[in-house]
């Protein structure tokens, strides 16, 4: 067990921080904390001021939350972007999967999520608020819900649907050209360009 008493040795905190990383087990942080002791100290000073440089200069676009180093972001901030259409994602790795694939030229909203009751995640904690400020202000006449093919991703999608339904706009999820229970992220570009272009009514 990694203890958190604020007397641990370097080394020890170390390994308590990197054990805090998503998918990240005790024995996998150890490893790591070991192999960041054996690098050159030049090495593990680049990557401290890389962490850094993120917490610093990087934020979230306050009208679709993507990662960014600019308010609005690139894409928001783009005049040539088709501001009528949003695509719905889970993650900034989505946008950037969709982007490749140089198919839509739309906007995003990106959820930061999805709704998963076993890991105690709600719409609450999810940018749904945002989604439907984000409604109101634009003229929106299509929402494309590209959340993953899984079930979580599913239900959030059911989700979302329904709320949109007053909104009278076009709901679209991407074609099945995305295999089921994969990723976004892990989809190779021909896949993501086949499944944006050929997108079904919700």
């Amino acid at each position: 067990m990694i203890s958190n008493h604020k007397n641990n040795s370097p080394i020890e905190r170390l390994v308590s921080e990197l054990h805090k990383l998503p998918g990240i087990g005790p024995k996998t942080a150890q490893r790591l904390a070991y192999y960041l002791v054996r690098i050159s100290k030049d090495d593990a000073i680049k990557l401290a001021e890389s962490i850094k440089a993120v917490k610093e200069r990087i934020d979230f676009c306050s009208e679709c939350f993507d990662i960014t180093e600019s308010n609005p972001c690139r894409i928001c901030s783009d005049n040539g972007r088709d501001k009528t259409r949003i695509c719905i994602v889970e993650e900034p790795l989505d946008v950037r999967a969709l982007e490749k694939t140089r198919s839509y030229s739309g906007t995003y909203h990106v959820l930061h999520g999805v709704i998963s009751p076993m890991n105690d995640i709600g719409p609450d904690n999810l940018r749904i608020d945002a989604l439907f400020q984000r409604m109101k202000l634009l003229e929106v006449e299509e929402i494309i819900i590209a959340t993953n093919p899984n079930v979580e991703g599913e239900a959030t999608a059911l989700y979302i649907q329904r709320l949109l339904e007053p909104f009278q706009v076009k709901i679209t999820r991407p074609a099945r050209g995305l295999p089921v229970g994969g990723d976004l992220e892990y989809a190779d570009e021909v896949t993501l360009s086949m499944a944006m272009e050929g997108r079904q009514p919700f």
